[in-house]
């Protein structure tokens, strides 16, 4: 006689005989039997209770989901253990749909509208409060006025956490204020540049425009115009804007810049250093890299810094007492962010303006069609420069076949080359190189002896003669004279 051992997924009975060499089938056990194994199994194993916080036990949170019915705040549980560090503005981990998420903590509460159970918070991932109350609100305003998500905008907003800069750059919390969900720091004055009043000499790049000084002087009361400026050709753009930035730090608030792309940065760099100081502006731009982007985004929203400047995502940059936001061309496409939900830099920063009381200017070689559209329903004032600097500034330009030349409906107007153009080039070349655009690079009609310049015919038919090998390179860059063998273009 043998013994078994224990049955396979239940107690142990061992000592109960059977026949030897004879297997023991395997044991079937019903539903409820089941149910009754797998209490038994699990008892004595239920997780730890952790208790809820005591002062506003309720979250509600932005989970990063984009699903366009899931756009709205959830409620979880505070546990004690992050009660202190969850605060409005932080970013967390959260269960949701079966898995972990990413979100932030917009406000705490101290009861729930949901009836059933709330599930806890995760863990707080860093105690940075990154997302502000104005931010957040423009963030729903963009997303409400392009028919996107909360968590899609709050993604082009919210640079990526990098841990080690935060450390890097940790400074001392604050001292409490009241309760441990207040929110974050507040948008107190910004303090004024010390090199702003010294770099002020002579007429100064608004000279020029009529409407620039009193714009200026209502920035300096602590005022909000709102501008559409259309500048002078020259590099002078970058100290006209960086005056009004100064003048706005003067009457102790914030500014905002954004530019198209990485060079107008760097060509406004020099500018605003002469202006306020080599560290009084932050840059934030994609092209610096995850590390030096957020420690700029921190710079920012610590208030180590009055001004930032940057590309389109610097839109929402945290500028702590905005008081001045800036767009430079706002026709360029490079202002268009191409993830959903599609925002534009203009519109982001006109819903900025109109939320915060902020002055706005925007600017440009021309004016667009919706910076015509702010000036035609008076939401902004023009700032441009009077006739006859116009014609001092800007080159002429003269339209080929209009009524002002002579040649006007003669045969001449139809040349390759009109007159008014040849006699354009002819003048230039008395004074210096001149310049010939065209639209593309050229073609043969046909061909003509190098020498005598009779035109070069088919020997059969007398028809033009062409090549079919394309003309590489273009003017200036050393290309080969067009080589193959000419074929009849009839």
């Amino acid at each position: 006689m043998s013994e078994q051992g224990p049955r396979a997924g239940g107690p142990s009975e061992a000592g109960q005989p059977s026949g030897a060499g004879q297997p023991s089938a395997p044991e079937q056990f019903t539903a409820g039997e089941q149910l009754e194994l797998l209490r038994t199994a699990t008892r004595g194993r239920r997780p730890r209770t952790v208790p809820t916080a005591s002062q506003l036990p309720v979250a509600r949170v932005a989970v990063d989901v984009s699903l366009s019915h899931l756009d709205r705040l959830f409620d979880y549980t505070v546990p004690e253990p992050m009660s202190a560090a969850a605060r409005p503005g932080v970013r967390v981990r959260v269960r949701f749909g079966g898995q972990d998420v990413d979100g932030f903590v917009v406000e705490r509460v101290a009861a729930s509208e949901h009836g059933g159970r709330l599930m806890p918070l995760r863990r707080v991932v860093s105690a940075e409060q990154v997302l502000t109350p104005e931010v957040l609100r423009l963030a729903r305003a963009v997303a409400d006025r392009y028919a996107g998500t909360l968590s899609d905008v709050l993604r082009l907003a919210v640079p990526p956490r990098h841990a080690e800069v935060e450390k890097r750059t940790a400074v001392p919390p604050a001292a409490p204020e009241g309760d441990p969900a207040a929110g974050g720091k507040g948008d107190g004055p910004v303090p004024a540049g010390g090199r702003g009043e010294a770099s002020r000499r002579g007429p100064g790049p608004w000279a020029a425009y009529p409407a620039g000084q009193a714009f200026l002087q209502r920035l300096a009361a602590g005022q909000s115009p709102r501008a559409v400026w259309t500048a002078l050709p020259g590099p002078h753009w970058t100290a006209a804007i960086a005056e009004a930035v100064a003048v706005c730090v003067r009457s102790g608030r914030g500014a905002l810049v954004v530019v198209p792309d990485r060079r107008d940065a760097q060509a406004l760099e020099p500018a605003l250093a002469q202006a306020l100081g080599p560290d009084r502006y932050a840059r934030l731009e994609a092209d610096l890299g995850p590390a030096d982007r957020y420690a700029a985004y921190l710079a920012v929203l610590r208030g180590q810094v009055p001004v930032a400047v940057g590309t389109r995502a610097a839109a929402f940059a945290p500028v702590g007492g905005l008081g001045l936001v800036v767009i430079w061309d706002d026709g360029d496409e490079l202002h268009a962010e191409p993830r959903a939900p599609y925002p534009h830099a203009r519109e982001v920063l006109a819903l900025r303006a109109e939320q915060s009381g902020a002055a706005m200017l925007l600017g440009g070689w021309s004016r667009t069609a919706e910076a015509q559209q702010l000036v035609a329903s008076g939401w902004a004032r023009e700032i441009d420069a009077d006739r006859s600097t116009l014609r001092r500034n800007w080159p002429r330009v003269a339209v080929s076949g209009s009524d002002q030349w002579p040649e006007s409906g003669t045969p001449a107007a139809a040349a390759r080359i009109p007159p008014v153009a040849w006699r354009a080039v002819q003048d230039g070349l008395r004074r210096g190189s001149v310049l010939v655009q065209v639209p593309r690079a050229g073609y043969l009609p046909g061909l003509s002896c190098g020498r005598c310049r009779r035109p070069a015919r088919c020997p059969a038919c007398q028809g033009p003669l062409r090549l079919s090998a394309p003309v590489a390179g273009g003017p200036g860059q050393g290309s080969p004279p067009p080589s193959g063998t000419p074929s009849c273009g009839w």
